[in-house]
């Protein structure tokens, strides 16, 4: 490997760090918007997201892809059902952290790998492996033991998973970029979002000119919040190996719930000891899987370039499939 793709390596793992490192490290900066409610921090988050991503593509001059996607209704649609999907992934992340479920909400990334294989089988009729379908066993039995330790079905972790899960298979017909992805949802959130602040200030419920300014540049900061991990993964995502990113990808989650515990405090009886340990069992399965499937892939096309028969590698879907953080 020459010394300029080891360069461009190094960027991409800083950029990776960077890029899940600022997701963990997301229920810091929610709490530090009250008195805002969930759906006013929301209604910010989508107004300020599309105007810095309309800025930076402005800077880049990447519009092209617009009008395609304005000839395109299908695909308009789906982008549609994205932002949909995503609104309640960032509302339902955003009441969870500011209502002290921190370590639930970050049980729902760490089971969310579980979730995309299994709507892979239920909706793409994907074929597992036999690691893979114990994985999802695995998982299966975790959330039966955190609805006892819970008492209740760990709704906040089921909601962010397979909220993102679909997000992600959505995403996934639409094959937009990063930011271009996130400046059409953001475009189909803003007027019902801008509509929502209008409504709020009308009747008194704004906090956005009534805390201050430091509050209101807090709540612009929303967009910052939302954009710049985001082009961080972008940058990580063409410069380091898929493997690598989908060993970075639980860094988000380990952060989240290591902050869950000694930050904010919260509980963790040995029920939810046990529920949580039995997911990274089933995590373990999928990386593990994940890894070896990326090196019988590598030395099948070693194989076929020096000729020889390359090693067959039996199907199936991949272990996670990495994308941007929805925090």
């Amino acid at each position: 490997m020459t010394g300029t793709s080891k360069g461009e390596q190094r960027i991409g793992l800083l950029n990776g760090f960077a890029a899940y490192g600022m997701w963990g490290l997301v229920p810091l900066f929610w709490p530090l918007l009250k008195p805002a409610g969930a759906g006013e921090i929301l209604a910010h988050r989508m107004v300020w997201s599309l105007a810095f991503v309309a800025v930076a593509l402005l800077f880049v001059r990447r519009w092209a892809w617009a009008g395609e996607l304005l000839r395109q209704p299908r695909k308009l649609g789906l982008v549609t059902v994205a932002a949909a999907v995503i609104t309640v992934n960032w509302g339902v992340y955003i009441w969870a952290v500011n209502t002290g479920h921190v370590v639930e909400a970050s049980l729902g990334y760490f089971i969310n790998p579980l979730v995309t294989i299994a709507l892979g089988v239920l909706l793409l009729k994907e074929r597992l492996r036999p690691v893979q379908w114990a994985a999802v066993a695995t998982g299966f039995a975790a959330v039966v033991v955190l609805t006892v330790g819970y008492g209740r079905p760990p709704w906040i972790s089921l909601c962010l998973a397979f909220s993102f899960a679909t997000y992600g298979l959505v995403k996934k017909k639409v094959n937009l970029g990063g930011v271009e992805s996130l400046a059409a949802e953001t475009a189909v959130q803003f007027l019902p979002a801008l509509g929502y602040l209008l409504w709020l200030g009308a009747h008194g419920g704004s906090t956005f000119t009534a805390e201050g300014s430091g509050h209101a540049l807090l709540l612009a900061a929303t967009g910052l919040v939302t954009a710049v991990p985001l082009v961080c993964f972008g940058a990580a995502a063409i410069r380091v190996p898929l493997s690598t990113l989908g060993l970075l990808q639980y860094l988000a989650p380990v952060f989240q719930f290591l902050l869950g515990i000694l930050y904010f405090g919260e509980e963790m009886p040995p029920e939810r000891w046990a529920g949580f340990a039995l997911v990274w069992v089933a995590l373990t399965l999928l990386t593990w899987n994940a890894l070896r499937t990326a090196r019988r892939n590598a030395r099948a096309l070693r194989d076929a370039a020096r000729g020889g028969v390359p090693e067959e590698v039996p199907a199936g879907p991949p272990a996670a499939t990495v994308r941007p953080g929805a925090e």
